[in-house]
């Protein structure tokens, strides 16, 4: 079964209610913390447990040392995890509004703790499922107890010590999946500095989408990424953003391409820039 996975809103409404599915919804706004559990509340897909970024998906924040979403801890996560019901073997469901940057997040999380089969997408989010004339629920999901024993694979990780040591390197990949403007230092309307890691490419991950707000195919992502890596082997693609949560986009349509799961710079922009000896490129 392959690494990334999507699903339609036709093929997953035919399955609700089936054994062993777990939905969870990981809707949220960076500019209204509330918006995904508010949003939640108001009407979600059926059996669907809510998973918030900064609650579930992130941990604390040490100010001046951390990026804005640490990771959490596996122990604490895998407990969350159990807590919607999620065993080894379970069909997981991820989907947010629509661009899939939370819900790749999510995805992310579970293959670092080992969960590498079974986990898939909604292509199109929640947008794509109104546009299927597909119901939402008020109803509370089912409460069961999983069983998920997750383990933590630091190999899809590098530390800022270990990056910056590898800046320059000609096997490596480094792709920023923020916008040109935020990756060019023109604008920066979040973090204190602007500008992108020297050495990095811009690779918006809002570029792995078509116009309908769905992944592109496979041998669209595929040329995508071939010219970003221009040769280098995909093993070495390094992914950052500003925070750790949409270079998980460009890691699931990496895989989506059919290339290995590369790492992931967790602490990303935001925590790079707590060092002042980091080096620090504008510009393209």
């Amino acid at each position: 079964m392959p690494l990334a996975q999507l699903i339609t809103p036709q093929q997953l409404a035919e399955r609700l209610g089936s054994p062993g599915l777990v939905i969870l919804d990981c809707r949220f706004a960076l500019e209204d913390v509330d918006y995904g559990q508010r949003s939640y509340a108001q009407g979600h897909i059926a059996g669907a447990h809510f998973a918030d970024l900064e609650r579930d998906l992130s941990g604390p924040i040490s100010k001046g040392v951390t990026g804005r979403h640490p990771l959490p801890d596996p122990a604490r996560l895998a407990e969350r995890l159990r807590d919607w019901g999620i065993d080894d073997d379970s069909q997981v469901v991820l989907y947010d509004d629509g661009p899939g940057a939370f819900a790749a997040r999510a995805w992310w999380l579970l293959a670092w703790l080992g969960k590498r089969s079974g986990v898939a997408i909604l292509d199109g989010g929640l947008k794509a499922w109104h546009a299927a004339h597909l119901p939402l629920s008020l109803d509370p999901p089912p409460k069961r107890e999983g069983a998920f024993v997750g383990k933590p694979d630091g190999k899809l990780l590098i530390d800022a010590e270990h990056l910056a040591s590898r800046l320059g390197a000609s096997d490596v990949t480094l792709l920023d999946a923020r916008a040109q403007p935020r990756f060019r230092g023109e604008v920066e309307p979040i973090d204190p500095v602007a500008g992108h890691i020297p050495g990095a490419q811009c690779a918006a991950f809002t570029d792995n989408l078509g116009p309908d707000g769905r992944f592109l195919p496979p041998e669209q992502l595929r040329q995508r990424f071939d010219q970003q890596l221009a040769g280098r082997a995909p093993e070495q693609v390094v992914a950052y953003c500003g925070s750790g949560v949409t270079a998980c986009h460009n890691l699931f349509a990496l895989a989506l391409a059919g290339y290995p799961l590369g790492k992931l710079y967790a602490g990303s922009w935001s925590e790079w820039i707590n060092d002042p000896a980091r080096g620090v490129a504008t510009g393209s």
